[in-house]
């Protein structure tokens, strides 16, 4: 019930990200295109949730956890770009002392196609290339690569003589860099760093009132990267609010961007079974509020809190069978 209330809430242009672990991914690959459809399928991301290897494991050191993620229209929605590493952006060098910078090459042939993508080149050495790679085709056509070679963007080697590449500018890059399905937590965080955050927000009396699986912020944050614009309002729906790690998450990217994102965060107050906090929404309460004090201009975002009342329905309508509550709920 709550995926198919989140489809309908969702705009053309939104998307839901759903965690879960190995046992219960199939059925909710299942559920999900029952409700959002096999066609709005974006990804599955795996995350690296942890930093140590389990020795204790029977049979395998369980490491990851899956984001599975779909659109509410594929067609209607692009993830933007992340922020380029600094990883990245050294593999970029200037040999030749290009006056453009530092580039990177790559190469000029591949497998797909094209006609006029087949003629020999001479290099600056003398040396004759009969045509591309047995099975693949030079990506341009002559004319564009005698065009790429009189703006020196062809890279021949330091002598000359090697297979043509393309030079890649890194001041000609957008940049941004396209996300992929693989998450490491050096990147996004584990779940030590996920039970630290959440210590740092909240006291507890004893280990045995954290909870076991919080996500880190870092992993949140990544997603609101790609998924919000931080100038155009975006609501973030958390249904399953837990520890808070999403408004929280959400709090501090608007901190970093000065970006205007709202989130709801939805918790039962079910019970925890100790005594510091008797219910879970307790939990996720707290930490918003110690966010709002933590982060920089947080506090100017402002904070409502709704509980939830009695329901409206009436029950003997229900016992008449005028009302469904099961498909109300």
């Amino acid at each position: 019930p709550r995926l198919v209330l989140a489809r309908n809430l969702l705009r053309q242009d939104g998307v839901i990200f759903v965690s879960i672990d190995d046992n219960e991914i199939a059925n909710l690959r299942e559920l999900m295109d029952e409700v959002f459809g096999p066609e709005n399928f974006v990804a599955t991301v795996i995350w690296h949730k942890v930093h140590t290897l389990k020795n204790t494991a029977r049979q395998f050191s369980e490491d990851h956890d899956y984001l599975v993620v779909y659109a509410r229209n594929a067609d209607q929605w692009t993830p933007n770009k992340l922020p380029r590493t600094e990883e990245q952006d050294a593999r970029f060098t200037n040999p030749d002392n290009d006056p453009r910078g530092p580039w990177i090459s790559g190469p000029i042939q591949a497998r797909n196609f094209y006609g006029k993508g087949l003629y020999p080149i001479v290099t600056p050495s003398g040396r004759r290339i009969d045509g591309p790679p047995s099975g693949s085709y030079w990506r341009y056509s002559l004319e564009t690569f005698r065009q790429l070679d009189s703006d020196n963007r062809i890279w021949w080697g330091q002598t000359g003589s090697n297979v043509p590449r393309v030079k890649r500018f890194l001041s000609e890059m957008d940049g941004g860099r396209i996300a992929q399905t693989i998450w490491p937590h050096k990147e996004v965080g584990h779940n030590q760093d996920a039970k630290n955050e959440l210590l740092k927000r909240v006291e507890f009396s004893s280990s045995d009132s954290v909870f076991d699986t919080p996500k880190p912020t870092r992993l949140i944050k990544r997603i609101l990267m790609m998924a919000t614009d931080p100038q155009c309002a975006d609501v973030v729906l958390d249904f399953f609010a837990g520890s808070g790690t999403t408004a929280d998450a959400v709090i501090q990217q608007n901190g970093e961007d000065g970006g205007n994102r709202r989130y709801i965060a939805v918790q039962l107050g079910e019970p925890t079974g100790h005594d510091d906090y008797a219910r879970v929404s307790d939990i996720t309460l707290t930490r918003i509020n110690a966010a709002i004090e933590d982060v920089e201009g947080a506090e100017t975002q402002g904070l409502r809190v709704f509980r939830l009342a009695d329901s409206s329905f009436c029950e003997s309508a229900a016992d008449e069978g005028l009302l469904d509550l099961t498909e109300s709920t």
